[in-house]
């Protein structure tokens, strides 16, 4: 079996079904599967929707063997469901009915939930995620703990206006990343976590690492979908 993801290939052993894990994101679809050694990255934007996702998945994953699929959402999720629509993508998803669509069973978790089982190594852990928004989440003695973090106030409006890629953009790499060092400090204080990751794709333009932080891979949302799968984590 092809496994990107090194060390983690002996748990893979431990669970004989193939896992479909979709990321998905306000800018991209992240789909792999079990043994395949390249994730597949499909374009999703403003007004994206779940219709249009579906057949996009099955069309670029069609020679792809699995069983059973974790979904990585960028949103609120609840006993298996989104129950809110996302800020950065079209509506229809709240609710969506994925594991008929699909037709297999299916787990669905918030998506920076996912990247943090898959930074999780024992201690604990807040993450990060430095994207379209701000993807927020813990992992606490087994259990992964969705924060809406993103959303909370921060100065004129949330962090997440001034942490997201329209604000980077906008307003230059230099000031964005203040904002990072700040949200880190004050999330640190809050939450006091034994190990921070910084993940998502704007995470790797930051000059300085805040201290006591951790750079975060993409693989690490993989990671996480196989993984819950495979170990006992309360959601």
């Amino acid at each position: 079996m092809i496994n990107p993801f090194g060390g983690f290939a002996y748990r893979m052993k431990k669970f004989n079904k193939k896992i479909l894990v979709i990321d998905i994101g306000g800018s991209n679809v992240k789909i792999l599967a079990t043994g395949q050694p390249e994730r597949i990255k499909i374009p999703s934007g403003a007004d994206f929707t779940p219709e249009q996702m579906i057949p996009l998945v099955r069309e670029h994953a069609a020679n792809w063997k699995y069983d059973v699929i974790t979904i990585g959402f960028p949103g609120v999720v609840k006993h298996n469901k989104i129950v809110n629509e996302p800020v950065n993508m079209g509506s229809g998803w709240a609710g969506f009915d994925f594991q008929e669509a699909f037709g297999c069973p299916l787990k669905i978790i918030n998506d920076a939930a996912m990247q943090a089982l898959g930074s999780f190594e024992g201690k604990k852990l807040l993450f990060l995620g430095l994207g379209t928004g701000l993807g927020t989440a813990m992992v606490l003695n087994k259990t992964i703990i969705p924060i809406e973090g993103g959303h909370l106030p921060y100065k004129k409006t949330t962090f997440e206006s001034y942490i997201g890629k329209p604000y980077l953009f906008k307003n230059g790499q230099k000031r964005w990343e203040k904002h990072v060092h700040k949200a880190v400090e004050i999330f640190s204080d809050a939450f006091q976590p034994e190990d921070i990751v910084l993940g998502g794709g704007n995470s790797k333009l930051l000059n300085e690492v805040p201290e006591g932080c951790r750079l975060g891979t993409n693989q690490n949302a993989f990671k996480g979908g196989f993984r819950i799968w495979e170990e006992d984590f309360f959601i």
